[in-house]
């Protein structure tokens, strides 16, 4: 069963960066989830989709999954480009969009 070994992108719903910094190891799901006929209520038998690992380094991440015998992917981290705003660029000559109140 492949692992697949991350670090999470912040919440969109916010602008901080809690546990962002941390790897985490998942594991691929071996089966689909069924959805049960009578409530509708999605299920799986397998327990490893249950499971994530955190680890403070990327390293610690990979040697745990070469110590248990797991394949594993790697994804890397995509960093945001920081944009530089300014308050005074609300009021600069030439701007493409009107600016209301």
């Amino acid at each position: 069963m492949p692992a697949r070994i991350y670090q999470p992108t912040r919440n969109a719903m916010q602008s901080g960066k809690a546990k962002t910094k941390n790897w985490v190891l998942e594991f691929e799901a071996e089966a689909p989830r069924e959805t049960d006929p009578l409530m509708g209520w999605t299920s799986s038998g397998d327990m490893k989709q249950q499971l994530k690992l955190t680890f403070a380094t990327r390293e610690e991440a990979e040697n745990y999954a070469r110590r248990k015998g797991h394949a594993y992917q790697v994804i890397e981290p995509k960093k945001p480009s920081a944009k530089s705003k300014s308050y005074a660029d609300n009021f600069r000559w030439g701007r493409t969009d009107n600016w209301t109140h």
